[in-house]
């Protein structure tokens, strides 16, 4: 696992990757704004998200009209500028929870509630698996978190060299560790041997182990991940839950041990999982992650819907 000192490797100070390092270099001047500013900055960056990525819009339209069928066309307009204004204020978030200062985090506004269940999770010798969903300020708030707890995470390897390098120093510089969504067997150690691990099952991972579950009542294809990393390493499993409120900050919720989880049925634990998700994204649906095509695998005989 690399280390959060690694010295950058000289392939990635090519020609050819000068643009991300620019990239690098404006997340970590962003990261440097005081918070308030850079959440104002996050919100102008919105107003022009909203209009530069049609695509991605398109997506969220048709998952919110999938998702919210009780919604008239008019509320779900409202509901999707506002989603696409998170787009902004995700990046500032990133920036924050990727190259803030731990001086520049503890200003940042943060109620936590319900650590007690983490440490009633633990007080057994058991790990705890903390699941959570993508909410657009999950890396701003798992940071949040781990100046609480320590805590490790699971992350999928990023297609920018430069990016992966940077990221991975960020995060190792204060998780307690980071696996990629392969490494099953450090994941699992790590849980058995008490730690805790914040994870994100609610993505459409093609070509993985998944089953076609319910989430705002339509089949998606939803990875068993959950169900299987707690029977093998006897984790608790607790939903993990985070949002903006208003006037700045943010509050963490974390939620009590799901009871005999695992059983024996695969299907009807990844319900479950999908279920807690949705009462989540229910209760701040402007700040999840709509523009990912969430329904993109659908069961055998029904039509696409993207």
């Amino acid at each position: 696992m690399p280390h959060a000192r690694d010295r950058i490797p000289r392939r990635l100070l090519a020609p050819r990757h000068w643009p991300a390092w620019v990239g690098v270099g404006a997340i970590w001047l962003a990261a440097r704004l005081p918070y308030r500013m850079l959440m104002a900055c996050g919100r102008g960056a919105g107003v022009l998200a909203a209009h530069l990525v049609p695509a991605r819009r398109r997506v969220a339209a048709r998952n919110l009209q999938l998702c919210f069928p009780e919604l008239d066309a008019v509320a779900q307009r409202r509901l999707l500028r506002a989603n696409l204004r998170n787009l902004g204020l995700m990046l500032a978030e990133f920036a924050l929870g990727w190259m803030g200062s731990p001086r520049a985090l503890a200003r940042v506004p943060v109620r936590f509630e319900g650590l007690q269940h983490l440490h009633e999770a633990q007080a057994d010798g058991h790990g705890v698996l903390l699941v959570g969903a993508h909410f657009t300020h999950l890396e701003l708030c798992a940071r949040l978190l781990s100046m609480r707890v320590p805590l490790a995470g699971m992350y999928r390897i990023m297609d920018s060299a430069v990016f992966e390098h940077v990221v991975l120093r960020a995060r190792l510089g204060y998780a307690a560790a980071m696996f990629t969504k392969d490494d099953l067997l450090g994941t699992v150690r790590h849980l058995r041997r008490g730690g805790v691990l914040w994870y994100a099952p609610d993505q459409d991972m093609r070509g993985k182990d998944s089953v076609f579950a319910p989430f705002f009542g339509v089949p998606a294809a939803t990875i068993t991940a959950t169900h299987h990393l707690a029977r093998v390493s006897g984790a608790r499993v607790l939903p993990f839950a985070h949002r903006r409120v208003r006037g700045g900050g943010y509050e963490i919720h974390i939620e009590p041990a799901l009871r005999d989880f695992p059983s024996d049925d695969v299907l009807a634990d990844t319900t479950r999982i999908n279920a807690a998700i949705e009462a989540m994204v229910r209760a701040a649906p402007a700040q999840y992650l709509w523009v990912h095509k969430r329904f993109k695998g659908r069961p055998p005989g029904l039509p696409p819907v993207y």
